[in-house]
């Protein structure tokens, strides 16, 4: 059996992985049966879910992913295979990727926490609880009110502002090649 990743080396996968999950649907679909029990079978009297729409426009994810790019080099980052560098050498190029990225993301996706709490502390949730902004974890049982420790604040996207792109633009290029002559 292999030893566990060292933080940076999960670091890395995380980067990667969340990529994936973004940009392919098939792949993050996979991924989220591997998080939750096999959903109920649909009953005659529950219709099944409409299909995905096929022609969905993928430009504004590209866009952030080259501005992470321009920014921060996180593609530069992620497709690096980090498995020969030290701890301390990855150590110094995620300070780097991480303030870049930071400031690409203030800028054209500020984002702020879900929850006024700091991490750790108790929290008190009344009446229906949307699942789309609070992830109940543990042994949850009834309808509530719920009683416990804050794990994760969340986050939520204030606003996006990406540029207009200009012409023929093709977004698939992250970041064009560079040739110094």
């Amino acid at each position: 059996m292999n030893e566990p990743p060292s933080f940076l080396q999960r670091l890395a996968l995380s980067f990667s992985l969340f990529l994936r999950v973004l940009f392919d649907a098939a792949f993050a679909a996979r991924a989220a049966e591997l998080r939750s029990p096999a959903p109920a079978l649909p009953t005659a009297s529950e219709p099944p879910p409409p299909p995905e729409p096929k022609d969905r426009d993928l430009t504004p994810a590209l866009q952030l992913l080259a501005l992470l790019q321009r920014e921060g080099r996180l593609v530069d980052f992620v497709r690096q295979d980090v498995a020969g560098f030290s701890d301390e050498d990855i150590g110094a190029a995620a300070r780097v990727v991480h303030e870049g990225c930071r400031r690409a993301l203030t800028e054209h996706v500020p984002i702020e926490p879900l929850r006024d709490e700091a991490e750790g502390d108790s929290v008190s949730l009344e009446g229906p609880v949307n699942s789309a902004e609070v992830k109940l974890v543990g042994k949850v049982s009834g309808s509530g009110p719920y009683r416990g420790t804050l794990r994760h604040r969340g986050w939520r996207a204030t606003r996006i502002s990406l540029p207009e792109l200009v012409g023929t633009h093709d977004a698939t290029v992250l970041a064009a090649a560079e040739v110094e002559l």
